[in-house]
């Protein structure tokens, strides 16, 4: 008799609930290694993406979506997938300075970025 391999699901563990999942690529700005879950703004005149920080100035204090894979773009800008509607779990962000998570989550509701 043979012995069945055993092996455990683990689901996505940004994901929170049903609300429709919108993904887009976007360009990543050079200089950042950040992880998935990151809460990012988008750099006004570049286009690009960025930790979203409460005192940046440059456009990139507003949130604008949420990274959707751990992304190292010290060696230059990468195109990542990004996730613009949908239900995350708050212990799966990664904040920018000067954020709390009630002030991340309400300006993300805005998005439909549901945070649970």
């Amino acid at each position: 008799m043979s012995n069945p391999e055993r092996q455990t699901y683990v689901p996505d563990q940004l994901s929170a609930g049903a609300f429709p999942v919108m993904i887009d690529t976007a360009v990543i700005a050079s200089g950042q290694k950040l992880s998935r879950g990151a809460v990012l703004g988008q750099v006004t005149a570049s286009g690009e993406y960025v930790l979203s920080k409460a005192a940046a100035t440059d456009g990139s204090e507003a949130p604008a979506a949420v990274l959707d894979q751990f992304t190292d773009t010290t060696s230059g800008a990468q195109v990542a997938p990004i996730r613009l509607t949908g239900e995350v779990l708050a212990s799966q962000l990664t904040l920018g300075e000067g954020f709390t998570l009630a002030q991340a989550k309400a300006a993300l509701r805005s998005l439909c970025l549901f945070v649970r």
